[in-house]
């Protein structure tokens, strides 16, 4: 055997010995792997068979709060009229003009007299005769040489020259073209030297005091609206407005199904223009309410939006709630009870049913180290 062979022989034989020894050694470095049960992920707080999950919790309490439904509406002027001529003739004045401001009985358009004089003298006239008329048969009555057909004839005779003054005397009248009421000259539609046909329009009058503010409401919302109720808005132009709701309609828009709201605002200096953009908060009936951050907010499995809280046994509870007012300081809800214990932080590791301990603080934005 050659030397050479010797010696890989040797050399084998101690490597064989080395790697024996360092595989029966206990000293030697080794990895131990865990068991299968540790490597499993901790249960979650709060489930069944793992820690009872802490949660800060706040007692609110409910108060009295007056909700507002907020419209868009439009200034309008609660009269618009045409006033018209009422018989034909020549416009021989029209003493007003646009944006004065007239009372009751103020003439605004008068027309020539021409024959209406001559024909009032003519039907008193006829008046008198019929009356002369009537008594000479009365007396033939008495002496038996008079009928009771022409005694009727007679009166009847009377009635009708009575009446036919009564009409030429307001066809005088007529020819004075009034205001109906007090107001503002809106619009001119005749000139002195004009001729005026019966029914032409003599000017537009508008009335203003009190203005109304007209919008439009849901189904919803209508039923919430109360007659007198006060409302109180704000013009485009900034200019404050207080009111009452004088109107509200039965009959909806078939188009929009909406219905029409009124509120009368008193205008004594016509300072309030028609046609301005109106933003209204008309107040509803009082209820109990909680004021509660909107960062509470979550939603159940229908998509209901409302708040976490605890009953007596301090488990969760989920109650949907209603937003009736938003502000600064958070929102006003309704539907939670008097006294409500509210969850405000750690509402997003629980669900309803669940065991919870509470650590009562202040404020839903505090810190609280969750197990």
């Amino acid at each position: 055997m050659s030397r050479n062979l010797i010696s890989a022989l040797i050399v084998a034989l101690l490597l064989a010995v080395w790697l024996g020894s360092g595989l029966l050694s206990g000293d030697s470095a080794s990895v131990e792997h865990p068991p299968l049960a540790a490597q499993q992920p901790a249960p979650p707080v709060g489930a069944p068979g793992g820690d009872i999950t802490r949660v800060r919790a706040e007692v609110v309490q409910a108060q009295e709060r007056t909700p507002f439904l907020v419209l868009r509406g439009r200034t309008e002027s609660k009269r618009m009229v045409e006033v018209r001529a009422e018989v034909a003739g020549k416009v021989v004045s029209r003493p007003v003009e646009r944006g004065e401001r007239v009372q009751r009985g103020d003439l605004l358009c008068e027309l020539a007299v021409d024959d209406r004089e001559v024909s009032v003298a003519e039907a008193q006239a006829a008046l008198e005769e019929a009356r002369i008329e009537y008594d000479g048969a009365l007396k033939l009555r008495q002496q038996g040489l008079q009928s009771e057909t022409a005694i009727a004839g007679a009166g009847a005779r009377l009635e009708a020259a009575r009446a036919h003054l009564r009409r030429q005397e307001l066809n005088l009248e007529r020819i004075r073209i009034v205001a109906p009421f007090g107001g503002v000259i809106e619009d001119l539609h005749m000139n002195t030297g004009d001729y005026a046909m019966s029914g032409e329009p003599c000017i537009t009058l508008l009335d203003l005091d009190p203005m109304l503010v007209r919008a439009d409401v849901t189904e919803a919302e209508v039923e919430m609206l109360r007659l007198g109720t006060q409302v109180s808005g704000r013009t485009s132009t900034g200019r404050a407005l207080q009111g009452e709701v004088s109107f509200v309609g039965k009959q909806s828009d078939p188009v929009t199904r909406t219905y029409p709201v009124e509120v009368t605002v008193a205008n004594p200096d016509y300072s309030l223009r028609s046609g301005l953009t109106v933003n209204m908060r008309i107040g509803l009936d009082t209820v109990q309410a909680h004021r509660i951050s909107p960062a509470l907010f979550t939603l159940d499995d229908e998509g209901a939006i409302g708040v976490r809280i605890l009953d007596e046994a301090n488990r969760v509870n989920f109650l949907p709630v209603e937003v009736i007012e938003d502000g600064p300081d958070g929102v006003w809800v309704t539907g939670l009870p008097a006294i409500t214990r509210l969850i405000t932080v750690g509402q997003e590791f629980v669900v309803a049913g669940d065991i919870v301990e509470p650590v009562f603080g202040d404020g839903a934005t505090a810190q609280l180290d969750l197990p």
